[in-house]
């Protein structure tokens, strides 16, 4: 299922969502067009990075489109963006005039995805999580406090202080820390992404044939032909509305197992918000969350 990008459908019986496009580190946006396309109005956005090496540039208003052009036996103008800036792949036979035309055309998707990566990018390097008593991390869209003790001597989570005490020996290892932490994320999402489908199954008018976690590191969810559905337990990091949005998604690929327009009118039927939660998940690449 590839929920979180403009590209073609993924073949075969199974759809699945990225791991923020399908990091790591991410897998490139890409776009087909045919050269003979009507522009379209650009967002405001700066391109990213600065320049490719050998690449050529193209004015576009007042900002500069950098780009590396390589032809191919391929029969439309390939857009390529990845942590290399804008990549073209053009037919043999395209003119250097049409390829320019196509990027006037798709100067909105350029922008935007050189913007998205320019932000990720910035973000990208964060303080790791120290696997030790007091240490922080995010559950639920919110952060939790780790405490290796425990007064009741369980394991045991304290929602109005957001404290998870462990029921560790002071002198726990990190890889004990990491193991019983993970252990209980995922008992909490167990419980709570299966309830999640349950709401928006019902919602919907339909049966999923069977559930389970998955630690998948390209993709948060799956659904194939035959309504098994995964979900990535790390979805438990997020706010309930990104959590709701994924198990939405893969539900309406019971009724629609694409991503064509009916596939988005099914997930805002039961999920009217679904734009600002796809847009929170996209912004929140696997390189930000906990490594466990």
């Amino acid at each position: 299922m590839k929920l979180l990008r403009p590209a073609p459908e993924t073949p075969g019986a199974q759809l699945e969502l990225p791991l923020a496009e399908a990091l790591p580190p991410v897998t490139p946006e890409q776009q087909d067009l045919s050269p003979t396309s009507a522009p379209q109005t650009p967002e405001t956005a700066s391109p990213w990075p600065p320049a490719l090496p050998n690449g050529r540039r193209l004015q576009v208003g007042e900002r500069t489109v950098h780009y590396a052009l390589k032809r191919s036996s391929r029969r439309t103008i390939g857009f390529t963006v990845d942590d290399r800036g804008l990549s073209i792949t053009a037919p043999r036979w395209v003119t250097l005039a049409d390829v320019e035309a196509a990027i006037l055309e798709k100067q909105r998707w350029i922008f935007n995805k050189l913007g998205e990566w320019r932000h990720r990018e910035a973000r990208r390097i964060l303080p790791t999580v120290q696997w030790r008593d007091g240490a922080s991390l995010p559950f639920l869209g919110q952060p939790i406090t780790l405490q290796l003790e425990s007064p009741a001597g369980v394991l045991m989570f304290n929602a109005e202080l957001r404290m998870l005490h462990l029921a560790l020996p002071a002198h726990a290892d990190e890889q004990q820390i990491k193991d019983r932490v993970q252990g209980w994320m995922q008992n909490q999402a167990r419980r709570l992404l299966a309830e999640r489908l349950d709401i928006y199954a019902a919602k919907l008018g339909v049966r999923h044939t069977g559930f389970a976690l998955t630690s998948a590191a390209t993709r948060w969810g799956s659904c194939t032909a035959d309504g098994k559905i995964r979900l990535n337990w790390r979805l438990m990091h997020f706010p309930l509305s990104m959590i709701d949005y994924v198990a939405a998604h893969e539900l309406a690929h019971l009724k629609e197992m694409n991503h064509g327009p009916r596939f988005w009118e099914t997930v805002e039927s039961i999920f009217p918000e679904f734009r600002d939660a796809r847009a929170q998940l996209r912004a929140h690449p696997p390189e930000l969350l906990p490594t466990f």
